[in-house]
């Protein structure tokens, strides 16, 4: 791999060699901890996740956002419930903070009986101070369009980000996925820029194909994306790869998933970039018993 390559900016991954962040609550099949959201400030861990039951037991519950020194060992700082903003089911959150210091929690909500999702957005000076009742809608989506999962950047004076799409017309298709682009000066009021990402035919994406990171490295923009070839993979999407110098336009790397796990799915890759030049990256894994939980790695 040359100097120019953009896969030098994630190197390849190692799931033997990681450590646990987070296990399930149930050890057993349909019980998850993942889709993190990482922010490495002023010396400081925050990171935001989902808590996940089976289906018919409660879905994603609960969003958890705990703090670390060290990155691997986290204490919970805050915690969110389903039913504190009214939503069926909770999927990845988006951590971030502003220029000016203020933290951002964008929450990913079901709507009730649908298969439609939306995203909000709570503010707060500190990442423990989130507050429910303090909420507004960012993305709602529309009848024919679910949103969630979002990816958000600040890059070059500019919010960047980039959702999970799917489409609500057709019954027994909504698992199907791509990653629309928008941009925001804000954080609140986006402008759309059309699919950056969708699936292939005949691959191992061809399902779809959702961002869960994405990294500015010069001139080239890389990002870590889930994909899945069926609706039988829904729930164990593959990690893979794609590029572009167009944030609206990326282009998959490679013909095979550049991560996953040998029990089935490994998902939700984020990356940390650290002042000494080394990366942390954090992602969601199932286990050999079928539940999944959420991993670290430091590159």
């Amino acid at each position: 791999m040359n100097a120019n390559d953009p896969r030098v900016a994630l190197p390849p991954l190692n799931p033997d060699r990681s450590v646990l962040v987070v296990g399930p609550s149930v050890d057993e099949p349909g019980h998850w901890a993942g889709a993190p959201s990482c922010v490495y400030s002023e010396g400081v861990f925050y990171l935001a996740y989902r808590l996940r039951r089976p289906i018919g037991q409660g879905r994603g519950h609960s969003i958890v956002v705990a703090r670390s020194t060290d990155g691997e060992r986290f204490e919970t700082i805050y915690t969110l419930g389903r039913e504190e903003v009214d939503a069926e089911s909770l999927e990845r959150p988006a951590l971030v903070r502003t220029p000016q210091g203020v933290w951002r929690l964008y929450v990913s909500c079901a709507t009730h009986g649908t298969k439609h999702w939306r995203v909000e957005v709570m503010e707060a000076a500190d990442p423990a101070a989130f507050d429910a009742t303090r909420r507004q809608v960012v993305l709602p989506g529309d009848p024919k369009t679910g949103v969630k999962d979002p990816v958000i950047v600040w890059q070059g004076g500019l919010w960047h980000l980039w959702a999970s799409c799917h489409p609500l017309e057709r019954l027994g298709e909504e698992d199907q996925m791509v990653s629309d682009y928008a941009t925001s000066a804000d954080g609140i009021d986006w402008t759309w820029h059309g699919t950056a990402l969708s699936g292939r035919p005949d691959c191992w994406d061809s399902r779809g194909a959702r961002v869960s990171a994405v990294v500015f490295s010069g001139e080239t923009i890389l990002a870590a994306y889930d994909g899945r070839a069926s609706a039988a993979e829904n729930y164990e999407e593959r990690t893979g790869l794609a590029a572009g110098t167009d944030p609206s336009t990326l282009t998959p790397l490679d013909t095979e998933p550049f991560a996953a796990s040998p029990h089935g799915g490994l998902r939700y890759l984020d990356v940390v970039a650290l002042p000494d030049g080394g990366t942390r990256v954090y992602y969601e894994l199932t286990k050999r018993n079928g539940a999944h939980e959420l991993r670290t790695e430091l590159r």
